[in-house]
């Protein structure tokens, strides 16, 4: 009973740990979980006596878990979350200590896009030496490789994410001269400009509530949306949302909403404007200087 009960003291301080490797390499939360509770399992079953790191024999094992999961996924031809992309890692003020170290130590969903496109072992040999510094010998007992197999199949990785990343911050470098066009003609009432960045068929859309905030639902077309904004956005800044350019107003800091913009051919072709809080906490937001 004793050592059962130091077994799971010590599992539950890595608990948090293991589920941030867990949600790195498989991007969704609820997966994340059945594979801590899997690692948790053969734990029980398991005799530790000999084991020296029992952080390193569980990082191991969480890993094998996950691998397994991702050559599952891809035997099944699915994505991870029926193909809808990583999940964000989301922690309010009320939410437990766990999510909120999850929530600090978590990749944002930009990089968790990329790792969904690489394969299995390409993603466990990448996520745990280039995010967790887990040496090539132990990835490779891990994948079922050579050191030198491991070493590859990261290098390979990362050539990959490096490429996916360029080719996103050169498109978010347009993305936002177009947006903070906007905004500068929005502000300054220069309706002309405005028309100049809307695509002629651009559609606004408002959630329930951010209709209520601006009395409109759905605008279409350039004129209508550029009399809506029209003087306007005095209190919005340019920000990445969901790892795309858009736009935040937060009046004394507060956020308040946020629009989601879609540029195609170097127009706006859509916004959509987010205000209900649940939604907003949703999404991963960061501020462009």
């Amino acid at each position: 009973m004793a050592e059962e009960n130091f077994l799971t003291q010590q599992f539950e301080q890595k608990r948090s740990h293991l589920r941030a490797v867990a949600y790195r390499m498989l991007g969704s939360l609820p997966e994340a979980e059945d594979a801590v509770q899997e690692t948790w399992l053969r734990l029980a079953r398991s005799d530790t006596h000999e084991v020296d790191n029992l952080g390193g024999w569980l990082t191991t094992v969480v890993a094998r878990v996950c691998l397994d999961m991702l050559r599952q996924r891809k035997t099944r031809r699915e994505e991870s979350l029926d193909g809808h992309g990583p999940e964000p890692v989301v922690a309010s003020a009320g939410s437990d200590p766990d999510q909120k170290m999850i929530l600090a130590d978590t990749v944002g969903l930009a990089l968790m896009v990329v790792l969904e496109k690489l394969s299995p072992a390409e993603r466990i040999a990448f996520v745990l030496h280039d995010m967790f510094d887990i040496s090539f010998d132990n990835i490779g007992t891990i994948v079922q490789r050579s050191p030198v197999a491991a070493r590859q199949l990261a290098s390979r990785a990362r050539r990959r994410v490096q490429d996916t990343e360029e080719a996103r911050s050169a498109d978010r470098d347009r993305q936002r001269q177009i947006v903070e066009a906007f905004l500068a003609a929005s502000r300054g009432g220069d309706f002309a400009g405005l028309l100049a960045v809307l695509d002629p068929n651009v559609v606004f859309r408002a959630d329930h509530a951010a209709a209520r905030l601006n009395a409109v639902a759905d605008l279409r077309g350039a004129e209508q949306v550029a009399a809506a904004f029209n003087g306007r956005a005095r209190n919005a800044s340019p920000a990445l949302i969901n790892g795309a350019v858009g736009v935040l107003v937060a009046p004394k800091g507060k956020l308040l909403v946020a629009l989601e913009i879609t540029v195609e051919q170097g127009r706006i072709v859509g916004i959509e404007a987010i205000a209900d809080p649940q939604r907003l906490a949703t999404l991963d937001l960061q501020l462009l200087g």
